[in-house]
């Protein structure tokens, strides 16, 4: 039986960034990275958003070219899934039946994106952004003339899909079924910034919007229907509503998890020499108070690797890296420092209508979280707050004329 000391499940930023740290520490053992995508490894991010728009090709994506892996003996076993695992035979099995035996495993598959369930969701022209092929089907439905797009979701996602969209001159109609967008993950002001935003840059917002169904024109789809019985014309759709993670053959294999598999701070899971990191991966996240979530960021996947490759090393450190996050949605750049979850008051710093601005999140007068629009500055004393447990006056929060690191 073929076998590899370490393999790793998933060919993104957390599967690559494992093979890398193994390498980078000193591991000689044999690496499989195993990936049911068929390039080479590659960002997610700029599907979304500048390869969509075509600002950047396929090969500027690329984590490393192919030779990188070559030189560092990490076979890619591509255009395959794992689709079972036996923890007691330490085997994995493929989607083309072969079984492979392993001494440790990265479980790095991230998740596949939440679909609609509602009547006509297999017509065409409906989409999802999960892979490279999912972009290249809707770069060549833009490139045919489609004009009038709807996006579903209003979370980072959607709001990136919907500004690249608004570039290549559609009619674009965003809905979201919540009162706001990023209701989610962000505080009231920086809802109503973005959401006036896109409105300004022409995108029909939508709030407590809900899809009903689709329709369609033979197998293409035309419209989508809300509950309140309108049809907004559609001729391509895209779905961005979150992730379900792919962790199915853990939990068969008998792996602790519900919403992601669950993992110590090595990012071990339940199941012996099974390693779990990224986006599917639940952990009690220091910054968060120790609740225990799932983390769908490159930030995340990439320091979670390192944790998983020290950890089979025999060199544990704890998982403690510090929670970040961007988005890019025209010339706005987000930037995003901490954890907000829980928190009871927020302070608005600055005047969104210059479009540079803060909001900062407290919880118990400790700052635990920033949201920062073109706002470097900020993001970077703010973090130092975060990272300090800072407890500042949140006058002085507010006051633009107070550097944020005076209040250390």
């Amino acid at each position: 039986m073929e076998h590899a000391d370490v393999i790793i499940v998933g060919s993104g930023h957390g599967g690559a960034s494992a093979a890398i740290a193994l390498r980078q520490q000193g591991f000689e053992g044999s690496i499989m990275m195993i990936g049911r995508d068929n390039n080479l490894p590659y960002e997610r991010p700029p599907l979304s958003k500048e390869y969509l728009s075509g600002t950047k090709p396929f090969e500027r994506i690329l984590i490393r070219p192919e030779a990188f892996w070559t030189e560092r003996n990490v076979t890619l076993r591509l255009g395959n899934a794992v689709s079972a695992i036996d923890p007691v035979a330490h085997t994995v099995t493929l989607s083309d039946k072969s079984e492979i035996r392993y001494n440790s495993l990265i479980w790095s598959a991230g998740g596949n994106p939440r679909r609609m369930s509602c009547a006509g969701c297999d017509l065409q022209g409906i989409h999802t952004v999960r892979d490279l092929a999912d972009a290249d089907r809707m770069m060549a439905e833009l490139e045919g003339g489609s004009r009038h797009a709807v996006v579903i979701g209003g979370g980072y996602i959607g709001l990136e899909a919907a500004a690249v969209l608004n570039k290549f001159e559609c009619k674009v109609t965003l809905l979201e079924a919540l009162p706001r967008v990023l209701s989610r993950v962000a505080g009231e002001d920086l809802s109503a910034f973005y959401e006036a935003e896109h409105r300004a840059q022409g995108v029909d917002v939508r709030t407590g919007a809900a899809v009903e169904a689709f329709e369609g024109d033979g197998d293409k789809i035309s419209g989508v229907r809300l509950a309140n019985g309108e049809v907004i014309p559609a001729n391509i759709v895209v779905v961005g509503i979150g992730i379900v993670p792919a962790i199915g053959p853990l939990i068969a294999a008998g792996a602790a998890g519900a919403n992601g598999v669950e993992v110590d701070e090595y990012c071990l899971t339940s199941l012996e020499d099974v390693y779990a990191i990224g986006d599917c991966a639940a952990h009690a996240n220091p910054y968060a108070d120790g609740a225990v979530i799932r983390l769908e960021s490159v930030q995340n996947a990439n320091d979670m690797a390192k944790v998983a490759a020290l950890a089979i090393m025999g060199e544990g450190e704890p998982y403690n890296a510090f929670p970040w996050f961007w988005s890019n949605q025209y010339d706005l750049k987000l930037q995003t420092a901490g954890l907000n979850l829980n928190y009871d008051q927020s302070v608005l710093r600055g005047d969104p209508a210059t479009r540079s601005f803060s909001v900062i999140y407290l919880k118990d007068g400790r700052m635990i979280a920033i949201d920062c629009v073109n706002s470097v500055k900020d993001y970077v004393q703010g973090r130092k707050l975060i990272e300090a447990n800072a407890e500042p006056d949140p006058e002085l929060l507010g006051d633009t004329e107070t550097p944020l690191k005076e209040l250390l």
